[in-house]
């Protein structure tokens, strides 16, 4: 896969990561109001009063280890279970919002694709 292709797509991601994993703390960027059983599942996740700050810390810190190309196979392991969460959410309460966490979900996959060597010994 060509490198240049790559290097955009990891930075492009580490930069949405960044801006997003932020906004949880920061609310610099308005977030339309959930509707119907979105709203209840959101209202669900606020009110542990944990899980929002751990997701934007980590969206942060991957996000952070992109931009930098440190520890990037890593941070995509981290991300999988995140993206695909978001991408489900979309799918299944909030419709709209699915193109983006579909341009998400591509991008670790393709960045999870190019590094692919490094997580082969996983699976022998």
């Amino acid at each position: 896969m060509n490198s240049k292709f790559t290097k955009i797509v990891r930075i492009v991601l580490g930069l949405a990561l960044l801006v997003f994993g932020a906004n949880k703390f920061l609310h610099f960027i308005p977030m339309p109001e959930p509707v119907g059983g979105a709203k209840d599942f959101m209202n669900s996740l606020g009110a542990t009063g944990y899980l929002f700050p751990v997701v934007g810390f980590l969206e942060v810190i991957i996000g952070i280890l992109l931009l930098l190309k440190k520890w990037v196979a890593f941070a995509l392991v981290l991300l999988a279970p995140i993206s695909i969460n978001i991408m489900l959410f979309h799918l299944f309460l909030d419709i709209p919002g699915a193109p983006f966490a579909l341009l998400i979900l591509v991008c670790n996959g393709i960045l999870i694709f190019k590094h692919w060597q490094q997580y082969k010994p996983l699976f022998y």
